[in-house]
């Protein structure tokens, strides 16, 4: 079903709730400053947008325009000036109270959390009322998808989607909450031509329902085809509002750059004679993910570019090129053979690649600009391996001057650059490299006008010195004004070689669209076999695993040795297996919330040594509980506090803490005592059958957190914060809340495991707890968790404490010594690890 054939009460369920007479002033800002450790972003910026109009923001990368929209959005405080949505006033700066008001935004990086589900995504986005709840948020979101007809299943994480799947998302989130003001931050980077037109039809309908839209692009000519009114941003000030068919592209690119472009394309190759005779580049061949068949040439000065219907394989294509994926075939560079699948010895071959993610795999962000740019000739910087920070910043103030990067010095992090002045950083570290050949893939995706036009001219230079360039573009345009030569792609096979006059964007997009039959995405009904393998990326496949590991050990030792299933021997396999339960959800919690707890085994044992003064014969039992759960409280606030006030690394807090345990139980028992009361050890022994009860209790405890993660405010919001903190934040989250609340929980949890210890040790003793502590690391890592927090899964905790305590047991069956009770986990651990690494590297179908 297209657009246009969905009826008419669809169409108007993006329409905002409050409809406003056109020429109304939704979004006003006036005397917006706003400036970061010195540098002034924005100044003095007025700016009105009125219902029933799409207004356009455009300037370079750092003009201040992503800023600006912050600002409106509550995602930033602004040093001074005032924000008005729908008339109403911001008090403070606070995303959710600007959607209140009216304002639904599209960020340009989308704020998705990759390890929930589209729809729990969607559903925090707009609110859980709006989304009908916890049980109908998937059918609620899936109605919201199903019109952009790109195969998106509401279920599916957003890490298992495609780039331009999730800006579909995103989008498809901010119209849900049917906004009087709407903002697209560069919403079409990611997206073809038909979804561009498919989201410009969705905007016009939004205007027609009398709200607003701000666009912010780069792209001039979508800025002219979908607004009304045109601001330019220049230098984090307002340079002028314009009418749309007031100015054409030339003058808006002007104003935007503040001078005027004489060239925008520097000569081509054949015009300036640089193409030279040799082929610099051979293929022939080659196959690998989603092409194949692909052989051509490309000449020594030479620009060639690769176009197409997105998702034919150009990506995959541009890749194995670079030796980043598979492929077989072969690949010559000035005739010498290049291993495949190696980007090192791509490298070696002189094949230098420039990624279309740029923050992902282009810049290391952590580094400076001078750092970047010599990090692939650091040889040319070193000596004996000594690096030279001089010659660092020489080498790169010869390329920051060379390629007009705007930094205020070679020293300054990368970070704080715009994304093309980032952009020029990393085709400073390419040319440094002297490529022979050079790979390009979507080289000014998010880059403004003027910086386009000095990376066009670095590509051609590049080539004018002799290397062969390959260049992946969407933009048709580019290609035309770029490329000596541009081969075509469908269905993973060029189909088609465009040459001289016929390099046009005209003939880019005929050759494309007439040669390609309509691509069908990948629908949510997939086989069983994309089920099959969704379901082995999942949070619960590692328990199916473990399970399958559980049963072969038990019939491998049960067939040696009889006794293993006696009604003993699995009583004690099921009561060591409660502790290892309990501790290992303790962990897992805060290790969702991208946490860490390495004092939970001695606060296990400082509970057991303060509960040994009370509960024995003789003391007040309810006194000694009520302490440990006091205690494990006051040490989870301790080390919650202290992560998430001061952003204090949780593995040294959580050390820190663990020492000072220690030394507290020492000092309060030098030496065991306290004989703990057959009160209490009676009542933690008891069993129904062969099943003891605590073992139930810990499954029950195990399965209510499970409902919990899935289910609940707390659990959608932990997995959140754990996934991505700043997206989180970014959508109302209060990370630091959830955060804290994760060490809290964790340490009560800790309580009711330290007073199985205490049964089972009978006294006043704390170190028998400390091998706790890596016991619940092995517990999640088994489970499947990400130790870096966001998915997980209590039922796998339920499996590995099984599976942990079962290995504990084997060697005493299987008449082993010792050390196989430390060698059988640390074996299974890794082997583990690796298996569920390659289950979560298992391909999508498309």
């Amino acid at each position: 079903m297209t657009i246009e054939e969905h009826p008419p009460t669809q169409l108007l369920s993006l329409s905002p709730e409050k409809v406003l007479k056109a020429g109304t002033v939704v979004l006003k800002l006036s005397g917006i400053v706003k400036t970061f450790t010195g540098v002034r972003a924005l100044t003095n910026v007025d700016l009105e947008v009125v219902a029933g109009e799409v207004h356009a923001l455009v300037g370079e990368n750092g003009a201040g325009k992503s800023t600006l929209m912050a600002v409106a959005s509550g995602a930033l405080e602004p040093n001074a000036g005032t924000v008005e949505i729908v008339g109403q006033l911001m008090t403070s700066a606070s995303p959710d109270e600007a959607r209140k008001l009216g304002l639904g935004i599209v960020r340009q990086d989308p704020a998705l959390l990759p390890h929930l589900t589209v729809a729990e995504n969607m559903a925090i986005g707009v609110g859980y009322a709006l989304a009908g709840g916890f049980k109908r948020a998937p059918a609620w979101a899936q109605a919201h998808l199903d019109p952009w007809q790109m195969g998106i299943d509401a279920r599916s994480r957003v890490e298992d989607l495609s780039v331009e799947q999730r800006f579909i998302v995103e989008i498809a989130k901010a119209l849900a909450l049917k906004p009087q003001v709407l903002i697209l931050d560069e919403p079409t980077e990611h997206l073809s031509s038909d979804e561009v037109q498919r989201l410009f039809r969705r905007v016009r309908e939004v205007v027609a329902g009398s709200a607003a839209v701000v666009y912010i692009s780069h792209r001039i000519p979508e800025v002219k085809e979908i607004s009304d009114r045109i601001t330019v941003l220049r230098d984090g000030q307002v340079r002028g509002t314009f009418q749309a068919e007031d100015v054409d592209e030339q003058q808006i690119i002007e104003l935007v750059i503040g001078r005027a472009l004489e060239t925008v394309f520097p000569p081509k190759g054949g015009e300036s004679g640089a193409i030279r005779t040799e082929d610099r580049l051979k293929v022939d061949g080659l196959r690998g993910n989603h092409f194949h068949d692909i052989s051509f040439a490309v000449k020594a000065g030479e620009i060639v570019g690769i176009a197409g219907v997105q998702g034919n394989g150009q990506a995959e294509l541009i890749r194995a090129l670079a030796g980043i994926e598979p492929a077989s075939g072969e690949i010559h560079v000035t005739d010498r053979s290049v291993r495949l699948g190696s980007n090192a010895a791509a490298a070696r071959a002189g094949i230098v690649y420039v990624p279309s993610d740029r923050h992902g795999e282009g810049v290391f962000m952590p580094l400076t600009v001078g750092e970047n740019i010599v990090m692939k000739t650091l040889g040319s910087v070193s000596r004996a391996g000594i690096i030279s920070e001089k010659r660092i910043a020489q080498v790169a103030n010869e390329q920051i001057n060379n390629l007009s990067i705007k930094t205020p010095s070679s020293r300054t992090a990368i970070a704080s650059l715009s994304g093309g002045n980032q952009q020029k950083a990393v085709l400073a570290r390419t040319l440094l490299a002297e490529p022979r050949v050079l790979l390009a893939e979507e080289p000014t995706q998010g880059v403004d006008a003027g910086a386009r036009v000095d990376i066009y001219r670095i590509l051609r230079d590049a080539a004018d010195d002799g290397a062969a360039v390959v260049i992946l573009s969407s933009d048709g345009v580019e290609l035309e004004g770029l490329c000596d030569r541009v081969f075509i792609m469908s269905r993973g096979e060029l189909i088609a070689e465009l040459e001289g006059d016929k390099v046009t964007e005209a003939e880019i997009a005929r050759a494309a669209l007439t040669s390609t039959t309509m691509r069908q995405r990948a629908e949510a009904s997939a086989s069983r076999s994309g089920r099959f393998r969704s379901w082995l990326r999942g949070d619960h496949s590692p328990a199916a695993v473990l399970g399958v590991v559980i049963l072969l050990l038990a019939l491998v030792v049960g067939s040696s040795n009889g006794a293993y299933f006696s009604a003993f021997s699995l009583n004690n396999l099921l009561f060591l297996a409660a502790p290892l339960i309990l501790i290992g959800a303790a962990q897992q919690i805060v290790v969702l919330g991208s946490g860490f707890d390495l004092s939970v085994g001695p606060l296990m044992g400082f509970l057991v040594v303060l509960a040994s003064f009370f509960v024995i014969d003789g003391g007040n039992i309810v006194v000694g509980l009520g302490l440990m759960i006091a205690a494990a409280l006051a040490v989870g606030f301790i080390n919650g506090f202290l992560v998430t006030r001061f952003n204090l690394s949780p593995v040294v807090v959580t050390l820190a803490i663990a020492l000072g345990l220690q030394g507290a139980f020492l000092m309060l028992r030098t030496t065991p005592g306290g004989i703990i009361t057959t009160d209490v050890t009676d009542v933690v022994f008891a069993r129904v059958g062969f099943v003891p009860v605590v073992t139930i209790v810990a499954v029950t405890v195990a399965l209510l957190l499970e409902w919990a993660l899935r289910r609940s405010r707390w659990g959608v919001e932990l997995r959140a914060v754990g996934s991505r903190k700043d997206a989180a934040e970014s959508l109302g989250i209060n990370a630091r809340r959830v955060q804290l609340l994760s060490y809290l929980f964790t340490s009560f949890l800790v309580m009711p495991t330290a007073v199985l210890l205490m049964a089972q040790i009978g006294i006043g003793d704390g170190r028998p707890s400390l091998p706790f502590t890596l016991s619940s690391i092995t517990v999640i890592v088994l489970a499947g968790a990400s130790i870096f927090g966001g998915r997980g899964s209590f039922i796998g905790i339920i499996a590995a404490g099984f599976l942990v305590a079962q290995i504990l047991g084997i060697p005493a069956f299987l008449g082993l010594s010792g050390a196989w009770g430390y060698w059988l986990p640390g074996l299974i651990t890794v082997g583990a690890a690796v298996l569920y690494a390659q289950l979560r590297r298992v391909r999508k179908t498309s």
